[in-house]
């Protein structure tokens, strides 16, 4: 684990609209980096920066340039965790109705398969996906330099971005992202924190259960075809799992990720994916004004920003009481999400969240210039802290599997091998 370094504050350091100097990093990395800095909003002093502030009050600015995000693929994830480049594992959504009385515990103690968590997978689906998938990547982006194998400036999970749409209003955990450049793409995969591992290991039953019951609530109110109905009786196996690849562009960074994807409206007027699919949530029923409030401000967030990134336009939310019964259940629509919040004092930013997103990608592309698989740079951040950076070559940090990076590099153009 990375150990923090400290803050030093230099009288000539650049300030701020409001005074506030931009902070930076003292000490080297492990690979003997000097201190410099990133200026938010794209500039840069000196030619490698050596931390990113996230101060939500520079981020404030125009909202950037997000592309429709277009589906160029999905796979699926079965009861064992094997994958298949098919959407097997799609379900449909069927409207439980306003008043559904869905009991969350059923099925907890003897109809449950959890998946082990402790396995850490990386990119690895996505990956396999990718290499079945090159001559689509290509052809779609046939006009991209030759310099880049993929086309794309990111490969990532959705749930690494939505963490990095959040951190500007997170105050609870940091996280860990790895990155390594590889054949022209950057390749972003998260490390579990020692804080998150040891929650992790120490949840209470309750906390386990709970987590159970968002996976229960899916079960009640998806069918596996259009014309059939949920069955609440069966297994609730959370090794399953259908995956969306999408492709989009936030500013200058294109990027492919994929996310996990409840299920799909049976409407067969809905449109084409992502647009078709459902998010599916289960929360708290609200009872007061403060913890609509609450909801508001710090639900509401993460909600917002998993389903925006992937282009998924509507949340469909199951309110239960405190025995995990749910009893009632509401729609929100992304596009509405901001108008929802706007009469909350000093609530959360859309265009904060993306232009944060849009200055971090800026402050990794800064950083990570060696094309090598071996070699990762780890960016760390906690919260109230800056985000910072140490590099590691061939260390317990390398995720890009050999088979992956064979197979890219046997199949890459002459001309572009070094």
């Amino acid at each position: 684990m990375e150990h923090r370094r400290g803050k030093t504050r230099h009288s000539d350091a650049p300030r701020s609209g409001n005074g506030a100097p931009y902070q930076h990093k003292r000490d080297r990395d492990a690979e003997g980096c000097a201190s410099k800095r990133f200026r938010p909003g794209g500039q840069t002093f000196c030619s490698v920066p050596q931390s990113l502030s996230t101060r939500r009050q520079l981020y404030e600015r125009d909202f950037p340039v997000y592309k429709q995000p277009v589906e160029v693929g999905f796979f699926s994830l079965d009861s064992e965790r094997n994958f298949f480049s098919d959407s097997r594992q799609l379900r449909y959504y069927s409207d439980p109705g306003k008043s559904p009385n869905l009991n969350l515990r059923d099925g907890y103690r003897d109809r449950f398969i959890k998946r082990d968590e402790s396995v850490k997978e990386r990119l690895d689906h996505l990956l396999r996906w990718i290499l079945e998938n090159r001559a689509k990547l290509h052809s779609r982006n046939a006009a991209t330099s030759s310099a880049c194998a993929l086309g794309v400036d990111f490969v990532t999970w959705r749930g690494h971005l939505t963490k990095l749409l959040t951190t500007p209003y997170e105050t609870q955990e940091g996280w860990l992202l790895a990155v390594s450049r590889f054949s022209g793409t950057l390749y972003m995969s998260e490390v579990e924190t020692e804080a998150a591992q040891v929650n992790r290991e120490n949840r209470t039953e309750r906390h386990e259960e709970m987590m159970y019951w968002g996976y229960k609530f899916e079960q009640y109110v998806c069918a596996d075809d259009v014309h059939s109905v949920p069955d609440g009786s069966g297994v609730v196996n959370t090794n399953e799992a259908f995956c969306t690849v999408v492709q989009t562009r936030l500013a200058d960074h294109k990027l492919l990720f994929s996310g996990e994807v409840d299920c799909q409206d049976k409407d067969p007027k809905s449109p084409p994916a992502p647009a078709c699919y459902v998010e599916l949530k289960t929360s708290a029923e609200i009872c007061t004004p403060k913890q609509r409030s609450n909801f508001h401000r710090y639900k509401l967030l993460k909600w917002w920003a998993q389903s925006f990134l992937p282009g998924v336009p509507r949340i469909v939310a199951g309110f239960r009481d405190q025995d995990g019964v749910v009893v009632s259940v509401e729609t929100f629509h992304i596009s509405k999400i901001s108008q929802l919040i706007k009469n909350e004092y000093n609530c959360w930013k859309p265009t904060v969240c993306m232009n944060f997103c849009s200055d971090f990608l800026s402050f990794v592309k800064s950083v990570v210039k060696e094309d090598n698989p071996r070699l990762v740079y780890l960016f760390a951040w906690e919260p109230h802290r800056d985000v910072t950076f140490s590099a590691h070559r061939d260390s317990e940090y390398t995720f890009l599997p050999d088979w992956y990076v064979k197979e890219i590099a046997s199949h890459r153009a002459p001309e572009t091998r070094h």
